[in-house]
């Protein structure tokens, strides 16, 4: 199988940086939302993900897709690919 033919099944998801303090790791939020399975209203279900961010350049505000990849530490399975919108700055 080619490196293009697996990058192609990798999940991706797309969330907002929460934290860059640690060196080439970003702890990326994404928020999704289901129907409650047994009361059927819509609620917000969120979870963080550490992505790797080789060159730091991802700042906290960030929206971000990360993609799945091997496992590159013990708790890191996730590389950000694409910056999809830059934080706003106050």
């Amino acid at each position: 199988m080619t490196a293009q033919a697996q990058a192609k099944k990798a999940r991706t998801l797309v969330g907002r940086v929460v934290s860059d303090a640690r060196a080439k790791t970003v702890t990326v939020l994404v928020e999704r939302r289901t129907k409650h399975e047994l009361y059927g209203k819509i609620v917000a279900r969120s979870r963080k993900y550490h992505a790797h961010d080789e060159n730091g350049e991802y700042k906290q505000g960030d929206v971000v897709e990360i993609s799945e990849t091997r496992p590159i530490s013990k708790t890191k399975a996730w590389i950000v690919t694409r910056l999809v919108e830059k934080a706003q700055t106050v």
